[in-house]
């Protein structure tokens, strides 16, 4: 009898673990505001695109500049763009900034989260535990370290990186990427914010820097409202109309 309640207690937990957050699905708050936060190799550039076509919709938006320090600094500098928000906020996340958006998320201004082929841990989760349940993905291959300090060598980051973006356009983004320092991956959150709020996901189905199905999976279990894009990693710049789309929506302007 022991045994079988033990057992009954077990699935019950597995179960309430993979059950979707209760407000996944539920219609976002109208928003006039929208953060966004670029990843590794990257920076606040990366979002130009999106920018100018979110901009004429009305609304206020910001790139903030992720330092690729720690994890702590990152959220920080964050939160300083998000304290200058008036109303409601969508909180919009690129690659490893995922894990900074499930983070800063939790704050009350903020109704909706987006996530652009990007990590989305759980709370106190091993990102590289749960990365390494999925084949690799080949840019992380082709990063190179100077000390502390990472970047993708040139080839990874045209082949790998931006795999679809115009060779011309993309060698501008590789002079333009910014080194991160090793102690940011060693950061996990201490919160989920997509288990408290209204979140989005953008899968690059031919991204090369994540592995679409890890995509796939972090958009199921947060009960995303989700698209596909036959993108490489960076889907704002080759596929910029479809995810401004998406972030409208976020904001509730469809």
């Amino acid at each position: 009898m022991l045994t079988r309640r033990l057992l009954t207690s077990t699935m019950a937990a597995g179960a309430a673990s993979l059950a979707l957050p209760r407000f996944a699905r539920a219609t976002p708050q109208r928003a006039d505001n929208i953060v966004l936060v670029h990843g590794l190799f990257a920076d606040g550039s990366c979002w130009s695109e999106v920018i100018a076509r979110l901009q004429p919709a009305g609304l206020n938006v910001t790139a903030v500049q992720n330092p690729l320090t720690t994890l702590p600094e990152a959220v920080a500098q964050t939160q300083l763009v998000l304290d200058r928000q008036v109303g409601p906020t969508v909180l919009v996340g690129h690659s490893y900034s995922g894990v900074i958006v499930s983070e800063a998320g939790i704050d009350p201004k903020i109704t909706a989260l987006v996530y652009v082929a990007a990590r989305a841990p759980d709370a106190g989760e091993d990102y590289a535990a749960l990365a390494k349940r999925f084949p690799p993905a080949p840019a992380s291959a082709g990063i190179v370290f100077q000390g502390d300090e990472g970047r993708l060598s040139e080839q990874a980051f045209l082949r790998d990186f931006a795999g679809d973006v115009p060779s011309a356009q993309a060698m501008v983004l590789y002079a333009e990427q910014q080194p991160f320092h090793k102690a940011l991956l060693a950061g996990r959150t201490q919160h989920a914010a997509w288990r408290q709020k209204p979140s989005f996901y953008a899968v690059s189905t031919e991204d090369r820097t994540i592995n679409p199905d890890l995509e796939r999976f972090m958009a199921k279990r947060m009960g995303a409202t989700t698209i596909e894009l036959p993108s490489s990693h960076l889907s704002m710049i080759s596929h910029p109309a479809e995810i401004s789309a998406l972030i409208l929506q976020a904001a509730g302007r469809t």
